[in-house]
């Protein structure tokens, strides 16, 4: 089986760190919203990744290619943004017949995996969720196999919202529909969408079952990232790296703390995820995350999201800052 994992996307909610940074590589306790997905695909046995790359794609091949070389990974451009049936659409003659596990770039989900790769059946994830108007929707029969799906209805007929994970049996079917939607512009919310391409598989007589997943984070947005991050520390806990300089420090866990920093004078956490090689001297910061090689000095910091090579001097209480910033808020 190979998995596909679209990256391709803007990231516009999170801007200004999605100018410099793709969204993927966004940090989340102490990982990265991407190589949380490769490690918890790559643990179940997945070892070809297909990436659909876009703007910064560059930086999705550096990262994967130094942090796991074991693995063979495919980089395919999407020049232009048609939606997700056209972004999967791309790695036809990649994935040829087999089997194919689909996870959107943003998703980050808890779900027994090995249970799900093991099914005979087509599976896709699903959560209840209170409005299902903002999702894809599936719609479950009596016998527990999937009905029908919908991009966003309007009228839902179902709370079960698709998550962003499809375990695909048979590609050819899934390439042939994709093909016919793109061919006959069948569009959602003037998108060519993987929804509609699912819909057309289930209409010719494709079986799919559901799995629930246990939680779902949402990483789209800066609120919720911060509080997707402080839900991951507080159940998998926080790593201190050896190889810090601490001083006259306190930590409140959970924290994770990158190689490299250099803290004194200051109190972190609990729920703070700091990139590696970052000063903070004589300051507070709680529930935030924290970039690579910034420095911060004299500030209380609570639910920030400080980009990379970013550098604060002063006091705040919530800041939203991209990467390659100074701001100085003493003077």
């Amino acid at each position: 089986m190979k998995a596909i994992i679209p990256v391709a996307g803007a990231g516009t909610k999170l801007r200004p760190h999605t100018y410099t940074q793709p969204k993927a590589l966004i940090p989340l306790a102490g990982k990265t919203i991407l190589s949380i997905n490769v490690d918890q695909l790559h643990e179940a046995g997945i070892n070809e990744f297909i990436f659909i790359v876009g703007y910064l794609g560059e930086k999705i091949q550096d990262y994967m290619r130094e942090k796991y070389p074991q693995l063979i990974c495919y980089f395919i451009y999407q020049n232009e943004r048609k939606g997700t049936a056209h972004a999967i659409n791309l790695t036809r003659e990649i994935i040829g017949d087999d089997e194919v596990f689909i996870v959107l770039g943003d998703t980050i989900c808890e779900y027994n995996i090995n249970e799900m790769l093991s099914s005979p059946y087509s599976m896709l994830g699903v959560k209840k969720v209170d409005d299902p108007r903002n999702f894809g929707v599936a719609e479950i029969d009596e016998n527990g196999f999937i009905s029908r799906v919908v991009e966003k209805p309007f009228i839902p007929k179902s709370n079960m919202a698709l998550v962003g994970l499809y375990k695909i049996k048979d590609s050819a079917q899934l390439f042939k529909c994709l093909s016919d939607i793109i061919t006959n512009n069948i569009k959602s919310h003037n998108e060519f969408n993987l929804t509609d391409a699912l819909e057309c598989m289930i209409a010719g007589g494709s079986k799919f079952r559901c799995f629930k997943v246990e939680n779902w984070f949402d990483c789209g947005r800066k609120e919720s990232l911060l509080q997707s991050n402080s839900i991951l520390l507080q159940k998998f806990g926080g790593t201190i790296a050896e190889s810090n300089k601490f001083e006259n420090t306190i930590f409140i866990p959970p924290v994770s703390i990158a190689e490299g920093c250099d803290i004194k004078n200051s109190i972190i956490g609990p729920h703070v995820a700091m990139g590696e090689n970052t000063i903070v001297h004589s300051s507070i910061i709680k529930a935030s995350i924290i970039g690579s090689f910034s420095k911060l000095y004299d500030v209380v910091l609570d639910d920030s999201l400080i980009g990379n090579d970013t550098e604060v001097i002063g006091e705040t209480r919530s800041l939203n800052i991209g990467d390659n910033t100074e701001i100085n808020l003493g003077s």
